[in-house]
């Protein structure tokens, strides 16, 4: 059988049911597809008592069509990924039931008890377990997907596993290259244009820009996640989910763990300027700066350990080569968190954290903040020597405003 894109609710049912068991043949079941629409087809099956999420996807991307074909392949990236993080981490992905080659689809766990980080970070919610899961999300799947316990033989397998030329391409060309000029693509507020145009002239930070590029295009380190942005994080007070790792592949460390903390200091940004109370705004943008403290105190501890106890080759076990490459990893991180930052504000995909601000002006006010912390990100990665540094350097940039 070839592929076939469902056709109706009949056709998701009928797959349900032949690829989980959480169903009898008497139930009745409902079908809403959900999800953004952007790329994929997603559907939630809802039975009497159960349910579970089905994904599938198109050779082109969905809301452009046929004009910008998408390899199919992203599919099996993205379920074989998701159970490869399960085996490190099983209570922080959804559990995959099923993946189909021929109908590129996977079906999985409905994480609908968890709620949206993104929608959750810009209503202020706070997550007590969050920052500590995302730590350990990142230290165990980096550690265990890298050099530093992988033989060269498996490796070398994984690597090959998870090439990914379009969906890294997408990345390549959305975080290092349209936003640092005036590319068709981007969408800027009219209000910040100057300092989009500013942007583009300044020679010392596209060099640093370039440097990033440079190792996301060559530094086969980890298996990354590869758009860890919140929309892909699920969490609620009792737990979190990561999703949606289709443009997985091996690549350097630091990309993951900077986009999830470029997406911290987005919402610290858009808190500048959102609705509600400015103390109730600043506690929020204060408790987001502590996760990130504890996000990587949380990774750098538990990475640590590993390199100690798990690292196979001797010639990698040293205390001083530990230090160095931890200091090395936060470097990286502010980078591509800076990066991650700048794409958000004037790139193609921007985020509700600021979006949402109706006033024109005030939405570019907290533009203006999260790219001047980008820039601060890129071009100080390897003088900021802590992440309390870091913090200390983003909360000066609030105090002078």
């Amino acid at each position: 059988m070839s592929f076939r894109k469902f056709s109706s609710d009949t056709d998701v049912i009928a797959f349900a049911r032949q690829h989980s068991d959480l169903f009898t043949s008497e139930e009745s079941l409902q079908v809403e597809e959900i999800g953004d629409g952007n790329i994929n087809f997603v559907y939630r099956v809802t039975g009497a008592a159960n349910s579970l999420i089905i994904k599938q996807a198109l050779p082109y991307i969905r809301i452009i069509g046929e004009g910008w074909p998408l390899s199919q392949d992203r599919v099996r990236i993205e379920a074989e990924a998701l159970q490869l993080e399960a085996n490190h981490c099983p209570d922080l992905v959804p559990q995959v039931y099923h993946y189909d080659a021929e109908q590129c689809a996977i079906v999985m766990e409905d994480i609908s008890a968890f709620e949206n980080l993104r929608i959750a970070m810009v209503e202020r919610k706070q997550l007590p377990l969050l920052a500590e899961h995302l730590g350990r999300f990142l230290a165990d799947t980096l550690f265990y997907t890298s050099d530093l316990y992988l033989d060269t033989y498996e490796k070398k397998s994984l690597v090959q596993r998870f090439i990914n030329p379009d969906l890294c391409k997408i990345s390549e060309e959305l975080f290092f290259w349209d936003p640092y000029c005036d590319h068709e693509r981007n969408s800027i507020n009219a209000s910040l244009r100057t300092d989009a145009e500013k942007l583009w002239q300044d020679s010392a930070l596209k060099l640093e820009v370039a440097r990033l590029k440079i190792k996301f295009l060559n530094q086969a380190e980890a298996l990354l996640h590869g758009d860890l942005h919140a929309g892909s994080v699920f969490a609620n007070e009792h737990g979190t989910k990561i999703i949606d790792p289709e443009f997985a592949y091996v690549g350097p460390a630091g990309f993951d763990i900077g986009t999830v903390i470029g997406n911290y200091l987005l919402n610290v940004a858009g808190q500048a300027n959102q609705r509600g109370e400015y103390a109730e705004r600043s506690d929020y943008q204060q408790w987001l700066l502590a996760g990130i403290n504890t996000l990587w105190h949380t990774f750098e501890q538990r990475f640590r350990q590993h390199m100690s106890v798990e690292t196979r080759d001797p010639s990698l076990q040293l205390g001083e080569y530990a230090d160095w490459y931890i200091s090395e990893l936060l470097a990286d991180s502010l980078g591509y968190a800076g990066t991650e930052m700048i794409r958000r504000t004037i790139g193609l995909a921007h985020v509700m954290d600021i979006e949402s601000i109706e006033d024109t002006e005030r939405r570019a006010d907290s533009e203006r903040l999260a790219l001047t912390l980008g820039q601060i990100l890129i071009k100080e990665r390897t003088t900021l020597s802590s992440i309390a540094e870091v913090i200390d350097r983003v909360r000066g940039e609030l105090y002078c405003r």
